[in-house]
């Protein structure tokens, strides 16, 4: 390369081993209580059971694509529903800007899937092949029968961790139990197979292998999130004005002026993503928080107060380098942007919860047929024909009167049928053809765009639908 050829930067670094080291502490726990609790609820909740009558599998969250609703306990979201699924995503959308407004990447140290799964990973291969040190001397090296008897343990592992991470995944789309046995039978459907295999490989290389490459190159929420923080987001940092010049030896002449940092690396050897957080906020660090953890560990050994790693705001630096008492933590949760986002996601829950329990168990849509829009009958009536959907939410077959309100010279009559009943199966959506009939002699004004209203009632418990619509032609 001649001298006048700039060096090329790299977007991409190769990735070197992080071997995290073990700690305990409050946000250890912490993180630890949300990992048995949020892979508790994904691997469990396929087999919660839920009565749904003889039609539906008794599964209390169930996803049926082929009929494309949504089962959660007693709640059941039907295709023209989806604003239901819209109105939770925003709810999911706002309470992640509220969360990271508040106390900033907490969603990605302690809930987010790629954090959850990826430190099971980390107890798997600490639990087989020792601690940070063990795991470097091991790493190291050369191949031997201990190196290779140590690996395929710890792979076979993961590759068991992450078959039951695509297993849980196609319960959820059908009846579990039946399918558990299915699939050891070899009578599944080969789609079940093929989404666990590819569920499993990709949760073996995003939590064996890629790890902390997800976050920094794959994952969008670490460019996103500078905008949903402020300097009065809680997040961790290192108070360097208490902790600089730092060093090691504290006796020697001169150390009354170091500060309270003894350069253990322990805040960088426990840290998942190996960063440094001395080195200020950056974008690989995920705030899990194991670095005040390890801090506070040693600052208690040497005698120092804890908290020079610590969850603060950079409106607080200014005051504690003065010497003042910074502001309380709930001046930075509870500020305009954070009561504004905790409103609007208040809203939008309040708004799905009323519209839930404002929804019928029976719903129809009506559609006239255009082609043609009347018939002229034999007798000189004038005839309409419309597609009714009935829909039963009921885990039991339901009958169902059609009626017709709105001129009384009007009258319906159910294609296939004498009476004005049809029987919707459970859980089901029926198409059922119906005839709107004029008599011959209507008054021709009326008749050019008549207002109705078709009446669905359940013989069973009164409930009612209804929807508008008009009847067309003109009387011979």
């Amino acid at each position: 390369m001649s001298s006048t050829e700039q060096p090329t930067e790299q977007l991409y670094a190769a990735r070197e081993p992080i071997f995290p080291k073990r700690v305990s502490g409050k946000f250890r726990s912490l993180k630890w209580g949300l990992m048995i609790f949020t892979l508790g609820i994904y691997y469990l909740t396929p087999w919660i059971r839920w009565d749904r009558g003889p039609a539906m599998p008794d599964q209390a969250v169930l996803v049926d694509l082929a009929n494309r609703r949504f089962f959660m306990f007693w709640i059941e979201i039907w295709p023209h529903e989806f604003y239901f699924v819209a109105g939770l995503l925003i709810m999911a959308g706002l309470g992640l800007f509220l969360f990271t407004s508040a106390l900033g990447r907490v969603w990605c140290g302690y809930a987010c899937p790629q954090t959850v799964w990826t430190d099971l990973f980390i107890l798997v291969e600490r639990w087989i092949e020792g601690d940070r040190n063990k795991r470097i001397r091991l790493w190291k090296q050369d191949w031997s029968v201990k190196k290779v008897r140590l690996r395929l343990t710890k792979y076979i592992v993961w590759a068991l961790i992450a078959l039951a991470t695509g297993g849980a995944w196609v319960f959820y789309f059908t009846d579990a139990p039946t399918l558990l046995v299915d699939l050891f039978t070899l009578n599944a459907h080969p789609i079940s197979y093929t989404t666990i295999f590819v569920m499993a490989a990709v949760t073996m290389l995003f939590g064996g292998f890629a790890r902390e490459q997800i976050c920094i190159y794959m994952c969008p929420w670490p460019r996103i999130q500078a905008a949903m923080m402020d300097e009065d987001t809680l997040t961790v940092a290192y108070r360097d004005w208490r902790g600089e010049p730092r060093g090691k030896h504290r006796k020697k002449e001169g150390a009354d002026q170091l500060g309270d940092c003894i350069d253990c690396n322990a805040c960088v050897n426990v840290c998942p993503m190996g960063i440094d957080i001395r080195d200020g906020q950056q974008l690989a660090c995920i705030t899990c928080a194991l670095c005040i953890d390890a801090c506070d560990d040693i600052m208690a050994k040497v005698g120092k107060p804890r908290g020079l790693i610590d969850y603060m705001a950079l409106t607080d630096e200014p005051r504690e380098r003065a010497g003042e008492t910074p502001k309380s933590i709930w001046k930075h949760i509870f500020r305009l942007r954070t009561i504004m986002y905790t409103t609007l996601w208040s809203l939008v829950g309040i708004g799905l919860v009323v519209a839930l329990f404002m929804r019928s168990d029976i719903d129809l849509t009506v559609r006239p047929e255009r082609n043609p829009v009347y018939v002229v009958l034999s007798d000189g009536s004038i005839r309409n024909t419309y597609e009714i959907r009935l829909r039963n939410k009921h885990g039991d077959d339901r009958p169902f009167r059609i009626s017709v309100v709105g001129d009384p010279t009007l009258r319906l009559e159910v294609e296939g049928s004498p009476y004005p009943t049809v029987t919707v199966p459970a859980d089901s959506m029926k198409i059922q053809r119906v005839y709107v009939i004029a008599p011959r002699g209507s008054d021709p004004a009326q008749l050019e765009r008549t207002q109705m209203r078709i009446w669905v009632e359940d013989n069973s418990n009164g409930d009612r639908a209804f929807e508008d619509t008009v009847f067309n032609g003109k009387a011979q």
